[in-house]
């Protein structure tokens, strides 16, 4: 099959994928309602923490991590191996085919076409992306992101600098084909908190809170 269809096949399905909303489904199926309709209306696992229910959340965060990672495996171990030149460099088809599977399971988190390309910000789909195909990355990521947590408890910030951390690390620790790929995901990260980064500037953005919340 031709390279430039298997590539595409890969970003199909891992679009696919990543468009599952499960923190929307879940919170459905708990009968609390639309997730869209408190907080900060996307369906991640933050909002999803606003309901109260400590369980829905970490069950959305693994969902949700779970799904570009796995895109990104089933590319990897599917796709057989062979030399292929990506921004001039020697790498491999599966590793390119693995990379843009992840990348897209992320994107469609972002932009599901099931809810009219209104999804969440795509945190913890990078994170299980990162995770699936750099694990040391993806450490690292976790500790920025639970050092910022702790000390400004700003689920935003701790996102932002997460993202921000990786393709920095990615540039000493990977090749060039890897730091590519995450730093297009940092950006669409930034992009998606455009938002929060505003009101963190200006003073008026929310912090992490335990307190239930009618849905």
């Amino acid at each position: 099959m031709n390279i430039d269809i298997i590539f595409l096949l890969s970003a199909l399905g891992g679009y696919l994928l990543g468009s599952i909303p499960f923190g929307l489904v879940l919170t459905r199926l708990a009968g609390l309602g639309d997730i869209r309709k408190i907080g900060s209306h996307n369906i991640g696992a933050t909002n999803v923490l606003r309901t109260g229910r400590k369980d829905l959340a970490l069950l959305t965060v693994i969902l949700d991590a779970s799904k570009a990672g796995i895109a990104a495996v089933l590319a990897l171990k599917l796709i057989t191996p062979e030399p292929y030149i990506f921004l001039g460099y020697v790498t491999s088809t599966n590793i390119v085919a693995g990379l843009i599977a992840g990348s897209c399971g992320v994107l469609g988190h972002n932009f599901p076409v099931w809810l009219k390309f209104k999804g969440g910000k795509g945190v913890a789909s990078a994170f299980g992306f990162i995770v699936a195909t750099q694990p040391i990355l993806g450490l690292i990521a976790l500790a920025v992101w639970l050092g910022v947590a702790i000390i400004t408890r700003y689920s935003s910030l701790s996102a932002i600098c997460a993202a921000v951390s990786v393709p920095f690390f990615a540039f000493f620790m990977t090749d060039t084909t890897h730091a590519f790929f995450y730093s297009a995901i940092a950006l669409l990260v930034l992009i998606r908190h455009h938002a929060n980064i505003n009101r963190l500037i200006h003073g008026q953005e929310s912090k992490i809170s335990f307190k239930k919340h009618a849905a």
